[in-house]
């Protein structure tokens, strides 16, 4: 191509966070060029914010929809050749829709709809037409990432066994969309979020990350889901196992208050143990499998359990587990006589102290004769 690529935004405008990073991304290796926009769903702020990026004003419209249909009259010379989404969630497949109808190619921020119907239509959509779709999620396009990658698949770190994948954030820890706050407003808000908040929102990067490092697929997962904050609708905190289609275990932990952090990537670990055997996890040693987890046997009595009565209390497995270890022996360390000490600096040490170690058969001492 003698020429560089044009494209126009979708969203990104005034006081949007995600479109500013998108630019940047497009312009550093100088072979892209934003060309048109329609930068918000107020036709007002959409043209304020194509003349901040010194766009003709007859290329800045006042919807997504004026967007692509314009630009599409437009000579093959003039018009885009993709369009870039950067809108709030629930605004990402109309507008893919629209664009890829009217002949463009789309690159999307993640999530890629709405929902899963959104979804399947899109996917249908883009096989109908033969243009090109990308979702972006950024954290791939960063050196350290990259690197990681090529050492997991050259074999550098050795047999993968577990996977840890932790996305933790604190600007929503208080209930910030209550003061009206852009950002904090739609993302808590299902009908232009979706179904998920931080899961959906950031805990899709650690999956992501999890999958593009490791090249390994997810196939399984099993998630724990919570709203700390009184009054919001959308989860803030996730924790997550994950079996993959391969052997490693992870555990994947995104959530939005830092305090939450520690407890919780320190028990998924046993959580997961606990689930592959059948047992539910306890500080209380069972005498049966000699493990911290509470075994099945140790559970209240169900329906289906009734017809074999629990042991006797003196064996119960939750009865602490006696031990015949014997009593630990300890060293003795006795120090040899004092002696004057001299105040002069880098004076030798001369006499070291006698360390006495026991044995079966007889006891030895250290020598005391030389110089340390």
């Amino acid at each position: 191509m003698s020429r560089k690529i044009r494209y126009a935004m979708v969203g990104g405008g005034r006081g949007a966070f995600i479109g500013a990073v998108h630019r940047i991304a497009a312009h550093i290796d100088g072979q892209i060029e934003l060309t048109a926009g329609a930068f918000s769903a107020d036709p007002e702020k959409s043209r304020a914010s194509g003349a901040d990026f010194f766009l003709d004003p007859a290329r800045v419209y006042g919807s997504f929809e004026e967007l692509v249909t314009k630009e599409a009259a437009l000579p093959a010379d003039q018009r885009i050749d993709f369009v870039a989404i950067v809108t709030p969630n629930h605004v990402h497949f109309p507008a893919a829709k629209a664009a890829l109808e009217h002949g463009f190619h789309v690159l999307s921020d993640k999530p890629a709809t709405f929902d899963l119907a959104e979804a399947r239509a899109l996917a249908a959509l883009v096989k109908k037409t033969g243009l090109l779709y990308g979702l972006t999620h950024n954290y791939t396009g960063y050196p350290l990432v990259k690197e990681a990658r090529d050492m997991i698949r050259d074999g550098k770190l050795g047999k993968i066994r577990k996977i840890v994948v932790e996305y933790p954030q604190g600007w929503l820890a208080t209930r910030l969309e209550a003061s009206g706050q852009k950002q904090a407003s739609w993302r808590t808000d299902p009908k232009k979020s979706g179904a998920a908040g931080c899961i959906g929102d950031i805990g899709t990067h650690a999956e992501n990350l999890a999958e593009y490092m490791t090249g390994l697929q997810i196939s399984e997962l099993a998630a724990d889901l919570t709203s700390f904050v009184k009054g919001r609708k959308l989860d803030d905190d996730g924790n997550l196992l994950l079996r993959f289609k391969a052997a490693p275990k992870a555990s994947c932990i995104p959530p939005r208050f830092p305090s939450a952090k520690r407890t919780i990537s320190t028990s998924a670990s046993t959580a997961k143990k606990a689930a592959s055997n059948g047992t539910r996890t306890s500080r209380t040693r069972c005498s049966q499998n000699g493990s911290t987890s509470r075994c099945k046997s140790c559970a209240p009595a169900t329906a289906t359990s009734a017809k074999m009565p629990p042991p006797p209390r003196a064996l119960h497995p939750l009865t602490p587990r006696a031990t015949s270890r014997p009593s630990p022996t300890f060293t003795k360390i006795s120090p040899a006589p004092s002696a004057p000490v001299s105040r002069r600096r880098n004076s030798p040490r001369t006499t070291p102290p006698t360390i006495t170690r026991k044995s079966k058969t007889a006891s030895a001492a250290w020598p005391s004769s030389k110089p340390w």
